[in-house]
């Protein structure tokens, strides 16, 4: 057994001290990832800081109207919070839709960001993996690829990242709230996990020594109609294949606003930007939704054996959009 030291950290600042103090340390909330990953020899990190008793377990809303959702509220009260039920269904739907009741009992709204992808040949340490281990190669580009990436994979690493929550994030102009040696910082949650480009081993935009501490989801979106879709191979506790969450607005027989992001398509959260701009002031038809997810999808890169992903995606789409026009009778 690996051997490391343990913090519990009553402040935000001897978190942050206790990280810097141990190079190689994780914070640890819920630990539904990262204790998986440390009884695979995946992760073997010097310390774990215990962030469970800090103060960042509440859902606040702001006086713009906004909410301030802290980074260790559970994902089952996130999707059963009253306003984000009312007004953020997207959210809502999406951490439903992740893994067991169990595990959302357990799982923070921070470590559900920080999740390592489930890529097989990252979790087995016995494969060559960039992303475990820079340098060694990637299993997966000749291996068994069937739920990787189609959307912004390099030669180095073509994983997807696992969570749900964070798809319905991006769609609707999130951000994540970061905490560290250098006060606090904003970062909007489309952007928050990186592409994998030459250094797959970084997920996110987090600089040493940060600790995630909020997610804010903005006054703009809220109340618009909004859902989250997910292909999977069964009908629970598995990953997506692929992914959709849709915001939309309707005004004067035209589409006013559109967050649009794919899931498991890429390696984070697939903000559409194309297929928003090609929306932007079009009658909200099943055509026009078609064209766009098609322009979206124009630059994917299958692999030998997960070409599939680029139509179910599209098909996803295209369906929430529909379902969320307002129909004459609602009207």
């Amino acid at each position: 057994m690996d051997t490391f030291a343990y913090v519990r950290a009553g402040t935000l600042a001897e978190a942050a001290e206790a990280f810097a103090a141990h190079p190689g340390a994780r914070y640890l909330g819920g630990g539904t990832n990262l204790v998986d990953l440390m009884k695979l020899g995946v992760e073997r990190p010097s310390a774990l800081v215990d962030v469970t008793r800090l103060p960042l377990g509440e859902v606040t809303e702001l006086p713009d109207g906004s909410l301030r959702i802290g980074a260790l509220v559970r994902n089952s009260d996130l999707a059963a919070h009253p306003h984000v039920r009312g007004r953020y269904p997207v959210l809502s739907q999406a951490l439903l839709a992740g893994a067991s009741g169990q595990l959302r009992n357990a799982a923070t709204t921070g470590g559900n960001l920080l999740q390592r992808t489930r890529c097989p040949y990252f979790q087995d340490v016995s494969k060559p993996c960039n992303k475990r281990e820079p340098g060694s190669g990637c299993s997966a580009r000749d291996g068994v690829h069937r739920d990787h990436a189609v959307l912004g994979h390099s030669e180095r690493c073509m994983a997807t990242h696992p969570s749900d929550m964070a798809v319905a994030l991006a769609a609707l102009d999130a951000e994540v709230e970061l905490y560290g040696t250098g006060g606090v910082r904003r970062v909007p949650a489309a952007g928050f996990h990186r592409l994998p480009g030459d250094e797959p081993e970084r997920d996110t935009v987090i600089e040493p020594g940060e600790i995630v501490t909020a997610v804010l989801l903005p006054a703009g979106p809220a109340g618009l109609p909004s859902a989250y879709r997910k292909a999977r191979d069964r009908a629970s506790y598995a990953f997506a294949l692929a992914s959709v969450a849709v915001v939309l607005e309707v005004a004067d027989g035209v589409v006013a606003h559109a967050g649009i992001a794919f899931g498991a398509l890429a390696h984070r959260p697939w903000r559409a930007r194309r297929a928003e701009r090609a929306l932007l002031g079009a009658a909200p038809t099943r055509a026009a939704f078609e064209r766009a997810a098609e322009l979206e999808l124009a630059d994917a890169r299958p692999l030998r054996d997960n070409a599939y992903k680029v139509p179910l995606a599209r098909n996803l789409a295209v369906d929430v959009l529909t379902r969320l026009v307002p129909r004459e009778e609602d009207a």
